[in-house]
């Protein structure tokens, strides 16, 4: 594996000097069930055959059962391919860089630098959870399928990479991040609040 030996979990390699972890994790598998293999839909699915099986006459109760049975394995699968996937992946924030390493059969090690992070868009998902997507500022290089599932749906033209079910105290960490990375984004920032801070003063 190209990862069997890491010094740093979740990193390729020793961090240089000034470069240091503020978070590192990895997805909530279930998260990553509902979100990547969507099995909220698929036993709402089998749910919708088995009734159908049921009333339709025929087989009856006995084709719902077989019906639910198919069911119950099919989620197991999904859940079973889920859990592998989570704990095979290890998001790491730095000061510098989002790396994100991931892959059960062949691991992937991608590192993105936070100052070519344009923005970043948090969804929740439930349970105090969020998918958070960063879109760089210049073409990413990996195409969607060698990123998924940690990638953005449907941007199959501009790849976003995403951190899949991590916890929402990880976005405030991001923020916090992405803004002393980019001098530029801090003075906008800082600009933004100014006018803020001057209207506290004052009432003070």
């Amino acid at each position: 594996m190209e990862y069997e030996d890491e010094p740093i979990p979740g990193l390729p390699g020793r961090l240089p000097p000034g470069e240091h972890i503020l978070w590192q994790g990895t997805p909530d598998w279930r998260g990553v069930a509902r979100g990547v293999f969507h099995t909220r839909l698929v036993a709402v699915w089998f749910v919708f055959v088995a009734s159908l099986a049921f009333f339709a006459g025929g087989t009856g109760l006995s084709g719902a059962l077989i019906t639910l049975a198919v069911a119950a394995l099919g989620l197991a699968v999904l859940g079973v391919l889920a859990r592998a996937q989570a704990r095979s992946t290890i998001y790491t924030l730095t000061n510098k860089r989002v790396v994100l390493r991931f892959g059960v059969a062949l691991p992937k090690c991608v590192n993105v630098p936070l100052a070519l992070v344009g923005k970043a868009d948090a969804k929740p998902v439930g349970n105090g959870l969020v998918d958070v997507s960063l879109t760089p500022t210049v073409r990413f290089p990996l195409a969607y399928l060698q990123m998924w599932p940690h990638v953005r749906p449907w941007k199959f033209g501009s790849p976003q990479p995403m951190l899949r079910a991590v916890p929402e105290a990880f976005v405030p960490l991001l923020a916090d991040a992405l803004l002393k990375a980019d001098p530029a984004r801090s003075a906008a920032a800082a600009e933004q609040s100014a006018p803020v801070s001057g209207m506290v003063g004052a009432a003070a």
